[in-house]
């Protein structure tokens, strides 16, 4: 799942007002903030005001590209779906275990291919529709539909002809593993033993969707239609949207028909699209939000210092990496994308820049995932670096041309590239510009491959090497490099799932991975730690590991001793 956050700045005086009339969004945004930083001089603010109503002020990072699961591919968009939508299984807060969500309890086969699920009878969708094993039939229907551009399409291949459905090289649905056998049991059949098999249904891609919304406001393969719009869309999770102002706030209720209605504490939640990690930081200490997921990088060290409970720094099974177009002349040789991976010095990156426990990283995933340590032989090393530059007819750098790193805008990744952007110009002696663009523009460019150099995350959605790997299938909707390796494609959907012991399957991982770390198309920059601010008066927020929030399970109680904000 990739990632966000930061705008440029815009100089303005007495004589000078054009920044109004080129970005009016953002300066209703801007006078939006100072009205909330105003307001909290008098001993009122977000903070106090919603401990008492019950309402949750949560930073989100950036304006949702979608809240169709079939579309969404960020955290943004993640932590407002999972309030507002569920699967057949939720993952436990704390140990992220699975734990029945709309499936009361489910049968697996002795040969660890066939699931039956056991639905809830009193499931409901947020307008009061019953909610059934046909929904799931439909919904994983729909996702599979190549016109809808589902770029997580590939997390349905572990069941039964799913690809082939998909790839159309069959066309008829019944023939793939997805079968309602009455209104409240539905069985999945896989092509093999799929040990993450459960923790992929409470990934929001596999979560269902309202079939008479969609189809009232378009056709089902039909992207970017009205029907996830406030007051249409209609979702079967513990809250309901009631309001979403584009870079203002994303509002969601309480669902009075989820099945769980009478455990849920949070009587609404406002998300916040505040992409200035600084902005966001000062809010949180203004008392204005309960929760930010980032923390600027030099206030890190101030709150680990005073012990201020507020900061959680946690693992994180991420990585941050930059993307390469392989299709760029000067990029398409693999010698060259060695060359820059090889000059890249994290441990300067790690401790220099971000400071914040971060790991650098000389593999796409996280060592130690389910028992898995990925052996590289990536390094920083220049001097190689150099010859293998010169190899490619670039010596010195002399010949290579103007190249451009992308960045989704954000003072942090703008603080790498630029670091990058040096050691690039030092140690290989090529010029490098930067280019920011805002969230949905920058993921519009990497996805349709107009991008020489990008930067990219990729938080796990589930904990297993697969996760990782399986990005970068050839043609895959979320590996947007160009790159295609059949031998590659071979062992991640072949091999590992017939791998007769867990052993077996990550030696075939690490056979994989050693594969797309000598071609390069993407190169690992660091591992991902967690840092949050949470205010004291949220309870129920557990750190884990994939930094997912369970906002059914949270509520809100300011303690004698809290003042609401630490300043």
């Amino acid at each position: 799942m990739s990632y966000s956050s930061a705008p440029k700045t815009t100089k303005a005086n007495s004589a000078d007002y054009s920044f109004l009339r080129a970005n009016p969004v953002k300066v209703l945004a801007t006078l939006l903030l100072l009205t909330l930083l105003s307001s909290c001089g008098g001993g009122e603010n977000n903070v106090s005001t919603g401990n008492r109503s019950g309402t949750l002020h949560w930073g989100n990072g950036t304006e949702p590209q979608s809240l169709d699961p079939h579309i969404a591919t960020g955290v943004p968009e993640h932590k407002i779906i999972v309030a507002l939508m569920e699967g057949l299984v939720l993952k436990d807060s704390k140990t992220l275990e699975p734990r029945p969500g709309v499936a009361t309890s489910w049968d697996i086969s002795q040969d660890g291919r066939v699931y039956t699920f056991h639905l809830r009878e009193n499931a409901r969708w947020s307008n009061g529709d019953p909610h059934n094993a046909h929904d799931y039939v439909w919904s994983w229907w729909r996702a599979l539909q190549p016109a809808l551009g589902n770029l997580y399409a590939y997390m349905y291949f572990p069941i039964a002809n799913a690809k082939e459905y998909y790839e159309g090289e069959i066309t008829d649905f019944e023939e793939v593993g997805i079968k309602a056998l009455d209104d409240h049991t539905l069985r999945v059949t896989l092509n093999n033993p799929t040990p993450y098999f459960l923790q992929l249904l409470d990934h929001y891609s596999l979560y269902p969707v309202h079939r008479a919304t969609i189809e009232k406001f378009g056709d089902a393969d039909q992207r970017g239609t009205r029907w996830t719009y406030e007051g249409n869309l209609v979702g079967n999770g513990a809250f309901q949207l009631s309001e979403w102002k584009i870079n203002r706030r994303v509002v969601v209720e309480r669902n009075p028909h989820y099945w769980d209605a009478d455990s849920i504490k949070l009587n609404k939640i406002i998300f916040y699209p505040i992409e200035n990690a600084v902005t966001v930081e000062r809010m949180f200490r203004a008392g204005q939000l309960h929760y930010s997921g980032t923390v600027p990088a030099d206030k890190i060290a101030a709150y680990m210092e005073r012990k201020d409970p507020a900061l959680h720094i946690a693992p994180y099974l991420g990585v941050y990496f930059y993307r390469i177009n392989t299709r760029v002349p000067q990029l398409q040789d693999k010698r060259v994308r060695r060359a820059l991976g090889m000059t890249i010095d994290r441990d300067k990156i790690s401790q220099r820049i971000l400071k914040g426990g971060q790991i650098p990283a000389y593999t796409i995933t996280p060592p130690g995932t389910m028992g898995y340590y990925p052996k590289s032989d990536l390094a920083f090393n220049p001097e190689a670096a150099r010859r293998l530059l010169a190899e490619a007819g670039y010596p010195n750098g002399e010949g290579f041309p103007a190249t451009e790193i992308l960045y989704n805008t954000s003072e942090g990744h703008r603080k790498i590239a630029v670091a990058i952007q040096q050691m690039w110009k030092k140690h290989l002696n090529i010029d490098v510009t930067l280019l920011n663009q805002e969230w949905k523009v920058y993921l519009n460019s990497i996805t349709s491959l107009d991008y020489e150099i990008g930067r990219a995350g990729w938080i796990g959605d589930y904990v297993d090497p697969n996760n990782f790997l399986d990005m970068f299938l050839c043609n895959g909707g979320n590996n947007r490099t160009g790159w295609c390796n059949p031998e590659y494609d071979q062992l991640i959907l072949k091999a590992a799932p017939e791998a007769k012991t867990h052993t077996e399957r990550l030696e075939i991982f690490n056979r994989a991975e050693t594969m797309l770390l000598d071609d390069m198309p993407v190169i690992p920059v660091y591992i991902y730690t967690s840092h949050n601010l949470v205010n004291p008066s949220v309870k129920n927020f557990n750190d884990n590991i994939l930094n997912q929030p369970s906002f059914k399970e949270m509520y809100l109680k300011a303690d004698p001793a809290d003042s609401g904000a630490k300043n």
